[in-house]
């Protein structure tokens, strides 16, 4: 179900919807993707590996790149290019929605472990290459390229709003502005991936600060994260204005006017970029609560030429909020 269907039957009135600013799918279509977006760069961000490229030659931190595979015939490479790599995650250069990523937490032996548990020899791994390079998760189903990187070791601070998986942000760039952003938190119920149509939990998360606006999970208000049963209303994510900064210079990086940057936070390497989209989806405001088109409409307002730190300190200014979740200790009249 579409965003602004889910926004329909939470709200019954389209004249309610309009009144919070909610766009739809045809108005990101055209107004924002068709005019800002030149179609031609698209494939520098529907490309993992042109993607990892770029931000490499513009000295955008994302995770090291390990090896790639592009043939049949390469993979019989594929034992040496994991050689000496404990953890590693492949994915298809092409794919969407998550769909072929391989995550490997450690090895044991010649077993491949998953964050799961479950374990995969060499062969499996190979296997599952050989369905990227035929373009099994590729858009359109094209042949693709394997891409192998590092593990990220995701920042310890979130261990407790994450099941399995690693947690991301997603950062909505519009001319260079962040607009809005939210945390994408994986569960059991979406086996451990940040995909909210599978049941990761969407954190709305306030521009200014990095804290949890709200929750949801399913369409529905969330307060804890269904798995570890910790508050959300604890949640703020560190390193948040170097993690800003880095998703606004994406707009110099891609030339991109409208473009969804999805982050990571490692452990010891802090804020990185994980992907790009130039059509980012509109769940995020249902995350956020709010619509995107009156921040939409105030950048399209504001002179070009501004620096991101510049256009960064903009957002935080014009577009802080108040969270809405409540701690367990509050609703227990605990002094915190």
């Amino acid at each position: 179900m579409g965003i602004l269907n889910q926004l329909t039957l939470q709200w019954t009135s389209p004249s309610r919807l309009r009144d919070k600013g909610i766009i739809g799918m045809n108005r990101r279509n055209i107004r924002y993707i068709g005019r800002y977006n030149n179609r031609r760069l698209y494939p520098l961000v529907d490309d993992k590996l042109k993607t990892k490229l770029l931000a490499q030659s513009h000295g955008v931190t994302s995770p090291a790149l390990i090896g790639t595979v592009e043939t049949q015939f390469g993979i019989k490479r594929l034992g040496a290019i994991l050689q000496g790599h404990g953890g590693f995650v492949v994915k298809p250069a092409k794919g969407s929605g998550g769909k072929g990523i391989l995550v490997i937490e450690r090895c044991d032996g010649q077993a491949f472990i998953k964050p799961s548990g479950a374990r995969l020899s060499l062969v499996d791994i190979e296997r599952h290459v050989s369905n990227i390079l035929s373009g099994l998760y590729s858009l359109g189903g094209s042949p693709d390229v394997a891409v192998i990187e590092t593990l990220i070791n995701f920042d310890e601070s979130l261990l407790a709003y994450t099941y399995e998986g690693v947690p991301d942000i997603r950062v909505i760039i519009f001319k260079g502005y962040p607009v809005m952003a939210m945390m994408r938190l994986s569960t059991a119920a979406s086996d451990g991936k940040a995909n909210l149509h599978q049941g990761a939990v969407g954190v709305g998360l306030d521009i200014a600060s990095g804290y949890a606006l709200r929750g949801v999970q399913f369409d529905r208000p969330c307060q804890h994260h269904p798995d570890t049963d910790h508050d959300l209303a604890g949640l703020k994510v560190p390193h948040w204005q170097t993690l800003l900064n880095l998703a606004a210079s994406c707009y110099e990086m891609t030339g991109l006017g409208y473009l969804g940057t999805d982050m990571v936070l490692d452990r010891d390497h802090g804020p990185m970029l994980l992907e790009l989209n130039a059509r980012p989806g509109l769940a995020i405001q249902m995350t956020n609560g709010e619509g995107l088109r009156p921040r939409l409409d105030l950048i399209e307002r504001q002179p070009e030429g501004m620096e991101p730190q510049a256009r960064v300190a903009f957002a935080q200014h014009h577009f802080a909020r108040r969270s809405e979740l409540v701690s367990s200790a509050d609703t227990l009249g605990v002094n915190t």
